[in-house]
């Protein structure tokens, strides 16, 4: 049977890197691509981080009950939807696992839809002034950068990610990214036991 690898962390804690190089590490582990209502970001393409979508393709999805999970957050910019769509991307019958990247709440929502079972969190965090200098740096490097929503972002990270929040989700272990290299291998490890 097919298990989810689910990487999370606070904004900036490097989890999107990760999860590209966890991607090219453990290539017998299938992406799932989620959705999201925001405005592209300079350096992203449709169909790799997310897909890019509409408020109204949403609600679509929501009508034919097809939503695995769906959050949306009231940003400086309006509000801004991410989602996990049943479009065939996963298929926990076979043998194949999986690898996503998502908040907190999604691994929640996510656990709840396949079961506990199915999913292992994969909890990267970093010490909070180096993601703060890592969040400032990327946004710099926006055409437009959008410091009002870095700063909400990175708030916000700290009611949700509260430790309370991660023992109810059963995360119990966490990769600290301090260095790149040896929290991926430990990740790889972790990740190679349990398939």
């Amino acid at each position: 049977m097919g298990k989810i690898f689910y990487v999370m962390g606070k904004s900036a804690s490097g989890k999107d890197t990760i999860y590209k190089r966890l991607l090219k590490r453990l290539p017998q582990l299938k992406k799932v691509v989620l959705y999201t209502t925001r405005p592209i970001r300079d350096g992203e393409r449709d169909g790799e981080e997310y897909y890019f979508t509409t408020t109204e393709k949403l609600e679509e999805f929501r009508k034919e009950n097809r939503l695995i999970e769906e959050r949306t957050y009231e940003t400086i910019y309006g509000p801004w939807s991410y989602f996990t769509v049943d479009d065939g991307q996963i298929d926990l019958e076979g043998e194949n696992g999986y690898l996503m990247i998502g908040t907190l709440e999604s691994f929640e929502k996510t656990r709840s839809y396949f079961g506990k079972d199915r999913l292992f969190p994969l909890y990267v965090e970093v010490d909070d002034g180096d993601r703060l200098l890592r969040a400032i740096k990327r946004e710099r490097g926006q055409k437009v950068p959008k410091y009002k929503e870095l700063c909400r972002r990175f708030l916000a990270d700290e009611e949700d990610f509260r430790d309370e929040n991660l023992l109810r989700c059963g995360i119990h272990r966490r990769f600290c990214n301090q260095e790149l290299e040896a929290c991926l291998d430990e990740i790889v490890h972790a990740v190679t036991e349990e398939i």
